[in-house]
Parts: structure tokens; C-alpha cells; sequence
């Protein structure tokens, strides 16, 4: 399957043919809600914690006599129901949310939310971006260039919330630089990109398709 490759003018420079293995897998729905699930799992910090009625400081003394007073029978203000007593099934610091997940799984899931995005037509492939200086105005004039793209419109857009994932095929200070200060940007490598960081951005943005390919390729060999 080909695809259009653009300069950072947002013209046409030339196409590239996509592999059917990574770009071109049907939608699995299962499979990557499983994956997304497991790393939103994996990045969860787990430090809430709350007191369970043995933890709770006080009410070693009967609050009240048990009859007489006209009043329900209680034994401690440390029970749940009572105002600062403990806390029936609340989160512990102890419980682990660890999810393991084979690498099978998690590439197909990558290579299918790949697929799915090249399908909508939320993939820009960019030669090189060609940048010398590091200058925030040359990223935006870049952005701005791409959001004349047809399905790329909203890319100029301005909100609290990133609107494209760029990935890069290695680390470029110039580029990473220029763009970080953009409300609508997202930065990262292609070795590290997953499921989510695509399904959480309308758009991702690929330099260097040939490259780039390559190392998706490679997320997918036994030898990795």
C-alpha cells in the first residue's frame, strides 16, 4: 500500500510504500483494550491509601452504654459508618496493579491502532523537517503549513490538550526543541510509542517513513 510523503512546507514530496504487516491489520477491538488497559495499569502510581477501622486512632472506649440512652448501640467511632472512623474497601498502598502482557500482544496491538489510524486518514508521513535553529515560531510555522493538509485542518487548533503525536525515529534536539513549546505537540520516539499514545491524539505525525518503518519492523522480530 502507498502513502504520500510531505516536506515540511506541507507539499507533496513523493510516496512510500507501507508494509501490509504493520499498516494494513483489521481492527481488533479485544486485543487492544487488553493492551491499553494493561500499561494505563502499568504507569498507575498506586500510592493512595486509606485507614481501615484498626487503623483509625481512638475509640478504644465504648462511645455510649449499650442501652438506656435511646440511641442506636454502637461499640467504636472507629466504625465505618461513623464520621472519621475507617474505611470500608478503600484503595491500599499494598495492592499491586501490575498487568503482564506478552510482546505478541503488544505489538499486534500497535501495529492494529496503526492500521486503524492510517485508515481514517490521521497519519502524516514527513520527509525530514529540516530544521537548523532551535526556534519555537519555526516549529509553529511547520504546524501551521501541515494544518492546511486536507484532514489535517484541526492540527492548527489550540487547546489544553495536544492534538498530534510526532514521532521521531531518534533523538533531535533542534526539532524537539522548537516544537515542545507547542499546545497542540506531542514528542517522542518510535522505539517507545504505544497503543495509547496514538489512540490519545487525533493525529501522529512520522518522520522519516523509511526509517521509521524500519524500527516498527523491527518492535516485531523474534530477535528483538
Amino acid at each position: 500500500m502507498e502513502t504520500k510523503i510531505y516536506n515540511q512546507k506541507g507539499q507533496e514530496a513523493g510516496t512510500f510504500t507501507l508494509p501490509e504487516n504493520i499498516f494494513g491489520l483489521k481492527w481488533n477491538a479485544d486485543l487492544v483494550h487488553q493492551v491499553v488497559t494493561s500499561i494505563t495499569a502499568n504507569t498507575r502510581a498506586g500510592t493512595a491509601d486509606t485507614k481501615r477501622r484498626g487503623e483509625v486512632r481512638g475509640g478504644g472506649k465504648k462511645p455510649w452504654k449499650q442501652k438506656g440512652t435511646g440511641q442506636a448501640r454502637h461499640g467504636s467511632i472507629r466504625s465505618p459508618i461513623w464520621k472519621g472512623g475507617g474505611v470500608t474497601h478503600g484503595p491500599l498502598s499494598e495492592k499491586n496493579y501490575k498487568k503482564k502482557l506478552n510482546k505478541k500482544m503488544k505489538t499486534k496491538a500497535l501495529y492494529t491502532v496503526l492500521s486503524e489510524k492510517l485508515r481514517d486518514g490521521k497519519i502524516l508521513f514527513v520527509d525530514q523537517f529540516g530544521m537548523k535553529d532551535i526556534k519555537t515560531k519555526n516549529g509553529a510555522a511547520m504546524v501551521n503549513a501541515f494544518s492546511k493538509i486536507k484532514g489535517f485542518e484541526k492540527l492548527g487548533y489550540k487547546g489544553k490538550k495536544a492534538r498530534a503525536f510526532v514521532a521521531l525515529p531518534a533523538i533531535n534536539e533542534v526539532v524537539s526543541k522548537s516544537m515542545r513549546n507547542l499546545p497542540q505537540i506531542e514528542l517522542g520516539l518510535v522505539k517507545d510509542i504505544n497503543p495509547v499514545d496514538i489512540l490519545s491524539h487525533k493525529y501522529l505525525i512520522m518522520l522519516d517513513p523509511k526509517e521509521t518503518v524500519a524500527l516498527l519492523a523491527k518492535r516485531g522480530s523474534k530477535k528483538e
